[in-house]
This record gives C-alpha cells, sequence and structure tokens, in this order.
C-alpha cells in the first residue's frame, strides 16, 4: 500500500464538546495537531475531589451519557474554545459560560450521605491548535 491509496470511507464525523457526554454530529471540521478541534474541549470536574466526571464511573455519573453538548459556534484553530450548550436528560438545557452551570451540572452528581453534595465545575481543557 502506498501513501496515495484511500483506506477507507468516513461514514459519520463526530465531535464531543464536553468529556463523557453525546456529541454532534458535523458535515466538516477543522482538524489541529490534537484532531478534531473542540473535540473534549470541556470536561466536567468535581469540586470536592477535583476529579473529572466520567463516563466510565456510571455509579458515580449515572446520567453523563444521557446528557448531549454541542458548540454554539464552530471552534476554529489557535481561536478562544466558544461555550457549548448542554442538554441534560431532564430537558434543562445551560450553556457553558452560564452563571448557574454549576447549580445546572450538580445534578449529574449521584453521592450518598448529607452534606456531601457540592456544585460541579465545567472545566475547560488546554487544547493546542
Amino acid at each position: 500500500m502506498n501513501a496515495s491509496e484511500p483506506v477507507g470511507t468516513v461514514k459519520a464525523l463526530w465531535r464531543f464538546p464536553v468529556k463523557s457526554m453525546l456529541g454532534e454530529e458535523l458535515d466538516a471540521s477543522d482538524l489541529g495537531e490534537g484532531g478534531i478541534v473542540g473535540d473534549r474541549a470541556y470536561a466536567i470536574r468535581d469540586r470536592e475531589t477535583g476529579k473529572v466526571a466520567s463516563a466510565k464511573h456510571p455509579k458515580l455519573w449515572p446520567d453523563l451519557l444521557a446528557c448531549r453538548a454541542a458548540f454554539v459556534q464552530p471552534p476554529r484553530p489557535g481561536d478562544e474554545v466558544p461555550p457549548a450548550r448542554i442538554e441534560l436528560a431532564d430537558g434543562t438545557s445551560v450553556l457553558s459560560d452560564a452563571a448557574d452551570v454549576d447549580a445546572v451540572l450538580s445534578a449529574l452528581r449521584s453521592r450518598r450521605g448529607a452534606g456531601a453534595r457540592r456544585a460541579e465545575r465545567l472545566h475547560h481543557r488546554s487544547v493546542p491548535p
């Protein structure tokens, strides 16, 4: 095989603005050193533990994969990452830069014990252009 031979066909292109949430299907996207520009640009970080939320821990984050995120405008290489609209499973919607984002996202965390609940923080990851 040489470098000019086709090796496959792209059937679908997806970007996931927030780690471990459903994303958005794209017709086209800019690519950077880290892959699709804006992919997993945001993550939810638990304020109490400092750990990033992951769908790999469904007992801690039971509704994470039922949420969807999409950028309000397409991110561009080298530019500031635009806000993402996050839709929770119950239909609630919030922008990543909204003043009440922590309160809205705190519903995603499943914790036992009184006084153990704290708001999660949407965390922007630095991604090279």
